[in-house]
């Protein structure tokens, strides 16, 4: 089995560093403007340009308020939300630790799941104010956008973004991708011989 490396090179320290600025901007602005819409209790009557508005409301379920009557799956999902916390900063840390466009997504998902694990923990909620319901998304927060969009953006990256994806867009990402498996194979003939 292999070991996983946890070793950064100066520039993915510096890069880690920076995608912790951007997890905790991101961060505090979920969690001040949860705050803010929440003191002044938000409630608008029109959307703007016929997709959002603000409304402030709570949320005791996860997504679309998915059980939030049942008290034992919400625990359960907490606790699935701490190991997958833990999860994204391991991955940060060793696998994508080459890929930075990759370590920027899983910054923004982090700071969207814990922005959202603090208001479980400490309210018993989340507090959701941004009404996005004619595009079918319910009410939501910034925290949910964060780890929606960072989701999908991650997924881009895997399948399309760098020489280690499974499709390289660019020609010279999959060149690179065929010289660095070169490489790996003749490790592997050297170290069988």
């Amino acid at each position: 089995m292999k070991k996983l490396n946890f070793r950064l090179t100066d520039k993915q320290i510096r890069f880690a560093v920076i995608a912790g600025i951007v997890f905790l901007i991101l961060l505090f602005v979920d969690q001040i403007t949860k705050a803010a819409a929440e003191a002044i209790d938000v409630k608008q009557n029109e959307y703007f340009l016929g997709i959002i508005r603000l409304w402030a409301t709570v949320n005791e379920g996860m997504a679309f308020s998915f059980f939030s009557q049942n008290y034992t799956a919400m625990v359960i999902i907490t606790i699935l939300t701490v190991f997958m916390i833990i999860g994204i900063a391991v991955l940060f840390f060793t696998i994508f630790k080459k890929n930075p466009p990759a370590q920027v997504c899983l910054a923004i998902i982090e700071a969207g799941a814990i922005g959202n694990l603090i208001d479980r923990l400490y309210f018993g909620h989340v507090r959701d104010f941004l009404d996005v319901s004619p595009l079918h998304f319910g009410i939501c927060n910034p925290a949910d956008f964060y780890i929606t969009f960072g989701a999908i953006a991650l997924v881009f990256i895997i399948l399309f973004i760098g020489p280690s994806s499974m499709f390289p867009l660019k020609k010279s990402w999959r060149e690179e991708a065929k010289r660095l498996e070169a490489e790996k194979e003749e490790k592997k003939k050297n170290r069988h011989d």
